[in-house]
């Protein structure tokens, strides 16, 4: 490898690649590599380095051919290290070499060539699932400079229903029917079953650079080596995944990444991301060396006194993100995928992990998540907690975002299973999440909860009524990793079954789960796949699942087209009705009259002893939270009792008839009937109730 010192001058010449370079001091800023009218300014924040050095090469080869040993009288501004090269060839890598302590924390490593933290595009993609020959380097990428995103619907939250789904997983079987399997163009081609299906946001599993081979385990079924699928293991913040693009080369992922989100604009989608900020792929004490340890261990992570990781994550080290260096990264990397793709909004990963300070204690009033929330760029944008993390920390209604945050809310998903698998006492709790869950978001607003039964991380909605324990025997920990407390239950048979009896009571469960979640105060989400009924054969922890155990099997949306309807229709239902998209909670508008109404198996009288398991509800459509809209009215009877139940059906608050509109208890086509065509139900009249199912009628207009 050839070298020069960029103190041999203010400018300096040399050949890279038949290339003759000139070598500048450089600005401080922007940070990352940006071509510039000739040339391209490197920046990259170093605090302790001792020495820096730029390293060139041909992406397309182990080594790299030259480097530049950076001045730090001439090539430092503060603890920026700054560069620029004129004269480079079209296509070229680059990383960086630092020098330092190595004690104290500090982990500096000359021999280890570092990822630019700013990079927006890594080479030596290879194919996925293999290890490349050739480690990952920094690319230049400029696809997006000139590009003008197309403007997405800006969905009000009150309207918003989200599809969690994973990119690869969504349409990588066989059988999905699309051009480019597994990447952001084959998803694109999936868009038009999404919007039939109703669905205002998709929320993307991380779509950033990962290393699906760092997975360390092995079927000990099939000896087969895993993968990990989901990728929360995250190498370059700022790079979509290069395997997720059809074409290889520098812009080709930014590029295709921002033609899908395009697409989805156009089809009034919008496009959340998964974003991972509480740890990255670099790991514990043994992990591998990317980037961040390498520039400045003390900085980036989150460390004890004697330099070793606190680990908030689960995953081996924390991201120091208190740290006001660390905090306008984080800000950079969310600000590029808003400006240069149109990304809608972000869900942020174990986000509890940002609320601490350099020492891992909680902070009340956490600057990162404030910088988040103000910042102007991002005001527009979606901002979704996960809020807890893996060293205990809790905060499901109190995460410190206030107003411009919603939370996945984990107590709605554990009390909705709850009340359906039958546990005594949860029709109160039942009736709390339904209304949005005031009692967590005390002064806030319903929207500020997004509700869920199923996601990602546990068992998919088919087996959470098919299956009463994990099955993750093929993971390789022993069936040691997912969460014990799923609070599912089998119907009477652990896993697959022909027993038509079993089946039936299935089929009930996921109608009343999935009405359940789509008449409920607060903003719904699906996971993916759900509606056609896919499963993971009892895994409630898939990541490092790449096979069919965690791929969206297409043959489904035949075989479960009944269910397919049902959830089409219930989500029509609810896009129809402002009566389930509250603005506010119930009950603030003090002197009025109330806007629901609790019933029992007899009208005005709710049973919320501890041995009740049935609950019904009015709402009134002329109170419906929307300024001058008159809905219609609705009432919902519920009954997770192993018994069939006669409700006697009470008036309807403004007096108008009622119509059947859904009755999980009954097969296909019947269970879900278009509101004014169902049968009439007389007011006294009784309606028979089966054992868990649920009915749902609407009043005329």
């Amino acid at each position: 490898m050839s070298s020069i010192t960029s103190g041999e001058g203010v400018e300096a010449e040399y050949v890279f690649r038949d290339c003759v370079l000139t070598v500048k001091r450089g600005r401080p800023l922007p940070l990352g590599a940006i071509t510039e009218l000739g040339g391209v300014n490197f920046a990259v924040v170093c605090r302790h380095a001792t020495a820096v050095w730029l390293v060139l090469g041909d992406p397309q080869t182990v080594g790299f051919e030259t480097e530049v040993q950076l001045d730090p009288r001439l090539n430092r501004t503060g603890d920026h290290w700054h560069v620029r090269i004129d004269g480079l060839p079209d296509e070229f890598c680059y990383g960086y070499r630092v020098d330092g302590p190595d004690n104290h924390g500090y982990r500096f490593d000359s021999g280890v060539i570092l990822l630019d933290p700013y990079s927006r595009a890594v080479s030596c993609r290879g194919d996925w699932g293999d290890r490349s020959p050739n480690p990952r380097r920094s690319l230049i990428n400029e696809a997006m400079t000139e590009r003008e995103p197309v403007v997405g619907p800006g969905t009000p939250l009150e309207d918003t229903i989200v599809y969690e789904l994973h990119v690869r997983g969504f349409t990588i079987h066989p059988n999905s029917g699309v051009a480019d399997p597994g990447t952001f163009a084959g998803l694109a081609e999936k868009i038009d079953y999404l919007h039939e299906l109703g669905v205002t946001a998709v929320e993307l599993l991380p779509v950033d650079e990962f290393d699906e081979t760092d997975c360390s385990y092995v079927n000990p079924f099939t000896g087969e080596r895993l993968l990990n699928f989901w990728g929360y293991n995250t190498i370059a913040f700022s790079a979509p995944k290069a395997n997720y693009a059809v074409k290889a080369g520098p812009s080709e992922a930014w590029k295709e990444f921002g033609a899908m989100v395009d697409a989805f604009h156009e089809h009034e989608v919008e496009v959340y991301l998964d974003i991972v900020f509480n740890h990255t792929a670099e790991g514990g004490d043994d992990g591998p060396t990317y980037s961040f340890r390498g520039f400045d261990n003390r900085l980036y992570y989150i460390l004890d006194e004697r330099g070793g990781y606190l680990n908030f994550s689960g995953c081996g080290n924390s991201f120091n993100t208190d740290h006001p260096i660390v905090r306008n990264f984080l800000l950079w990397c969310l600000r590029n995928w808003v400006a240069e793709a149109g990304v809608d909004g972000f869900r942020f990963d174990l986000a509890s992990v940002l609320g601490r300070d350099r020492r891992g204690d909680v902070l009340v009033d956490p600057p990162t998540i404030n910088r988040i929330s103000e910042d102007s760029l991002l005001y527009g944008t979606k901002l979704i907690a996960e809020p807890w993390d893996a060293g205990g920390l809790y905060q499901v209604g109190t995460f410190p975002g206030g107003a411009r945050w919603s939370d996945w809310n984990g107590r709605y998903r554990d009390d909705i299973r709850r009340f359906w698998r039958g546990d005594p006492g949860m029709t109160s709790a039942l009736a709390t999440r339904i209304c949005g869950s005031d009692d967590l978001y005390t002064g806030r607003s319903p929207l500020h909860s997004i509700n869920f039964i199923t996601c990602h991380d546990g068992f998919t909605l088919l087996d959470l009524v098919s299956y009463d324990h994990k099955h993750n025997e093929a993971n390789g920990e022993g069936n040691r990793d997912g969460n014990d407390a799923n609070f599912s239950w089998n119907c009477g048979v652990e896993g697959p079954t022909d027993d038509p009896a079993v089946l039936e009571i299935r089929r009930r469960q996921v109608r009343n789960l999935m009405a359940t979640l789509l008449i409920s105060q607060g903003v719904p989400m699906i996971l993916g796949g759900d509606e056609i009924l896919r499963t993971q054969q009892g895994n409630n922890n898939a990541w490092c699942q790449d096979n069919p155990v965690s791929w969206v099997d297409w043959s489904l949306a035949d075989a479960n087209q009944d269910f397919l309807r049902f959830v089409r229709k219930m989500i029509a239902l609810r896009k129809a009705h402002p009566v389930f998209r509250r603005r506010s909670f119930f009950g603030q508008a003090s002197g009025s009259p109330p806007e629901i109404f609790w019933h029992g198996v007899l009208p005005v009288q709710p049973d919320f002893s501890p041995s009740s398991r049935m609950l019904a509800f009015a709402l009134d459509g002329r109170r419906c939270d929307r300024p001058g809209v008159i809905d219609r009215d609705f009432f919902v009877a519920m009954n997770a009792d192993d018994r069939d139940e006669r409700f006697h059906i009470p008036a309807s608050p403004s007096g108008r008839p009622w119509r059947r509109v859904v009755d999980t208890a009954l097969a296909s086509p019947d269970d879900y009937v278009e509101v004014d065509e169902g049968p009439e139900i007389a007011v006294m009249s009784t309606y028979l109730v089966r054992a868990r199912s649920m009915i749902i009628l609407a009043s005329s207009e």
